[in-house]
């Protein structure tokens, strides 16, 4: 499922390639995508604006709109989130006798890491009903949400009143009183959006495994300095994964197996279920 780095990579896609061109026409005719809206309703509000800004908290992804005509009162917010395993793809302005070859080089993607599929197979799926919402550009370009499984939804407006503070942008201050408390197991506390937005499962185990923190520590028995410790760990996980493409780079993550062994020390990974997830850690280096 897409953490915080693969969301970072869909929004700044969105930044690069899909801000400031008018939209001509949207396909929102997936009514479970864009659920609780009736096919035409985001179409509506958003024919004859541009996307003018992309943001992130955690895992949820917005666009602000402009205006329409002479009008500078923006738009709603154009909410999208990837669910499972969707992909943002931007195709270039409409070019004369351009190929399909030469529009995939030109185009521009992000979000669930893709594995070895070339990019090709997300820009010019084989199955068109694959791309579940397309804004239309005036250009002859188009914005994507590729999402095979059908798990991801647009909404205009979202609410994200439920979200804690970015796991990236978190401060010190916040992440004590936040995730210090309690009794919960510390991953638990981790994986919990309305305290801090944007870990998931990866990302977690990943990051207890630099802070070499026990995923079944309770929270609250944590002190200043291990969780001062705790967050660098999570600010140092976060952006060599928005780097390098994705949690699955980490260092840790590679050796998430019943027959892994700790990268640091050898020892043979510990697993267990905590806060509802599959977890692995290091039973020797991770107290």
């Amino acid at each position: 499922m897409p953490e915080l780095p693969e969301v970072e990579s869909a929004r700044a896609a969105i930044e690069r390639a899909g801000l400031e061109r008018r939209i001509a026409d949207v396909d929102d005719a997936d009514t479970y995508e864009c659920r609780p809206h009736h096919p035409g309703e985001i179409r509506d509000a958003l024919v004859g604006r541009s996307l003018t800004a992309a943001h992130r908290q955690g895992k949820s992804m917005w666009c602000d709109t402009s205006g329409t005509g002479r009008s500078q009162t923006p738009g709603p917010e154009l909410g999208i989130h990837l669910g499972m395993s969707g992909r943002i793809v931007i195709t270039p302005p409409t070019v004369a006798d351009a190929d399909a070859d030469s529009v995939v080089a030109r185009s521009t993607t992000g979000g669930d890491y893709q594995g070895t599929r070339s990019s090709k197979s997300v820009i010019s799926p084989r199955n068109p009903a694959w791309n579940r919402f397309t804004l239309f550009f005036e250009d002859g370009g188009e914005l994507r949400l590729f999402d095979k499984r059908r798990l991801g939804r647009v909404r205009l407006d979202p609410d994200r009143s439920d979200l804690g503070p970015d796991a990236q942008d978190i401060t010190l201050a916040q992440f004590r009183q936040r995730i210090g408390k309690g009794k919960a197991p510390l991953k638990a506390r981790l994986l919990d959006q309305s305290a801090i937005a944007g870990i998931g499962n990866l990302l977690a185990d990943e990051t207890l495994w630099q802070a070499h923190l026990s995923p079944l520590r309770p929270s609250g028995e944590l002190d200043d300095d291990e969780l001062a410790a705790l967050r660098r760990a999570l600010r140092t996980a976060t952006r060599a994964a928005i780097k390098h493409g994705g949690v699955h780079t980490g260092t840790f993550i590679r050796h998430r197996s019943r027959d892994g062994h700790c990268p640091r020390c050898g020892a043979e990974v510990k697993r267990a279920t905590v806060g509802s997830r599959t977890t692995y850690w290091c039973p020797d280096e991770q107290q």
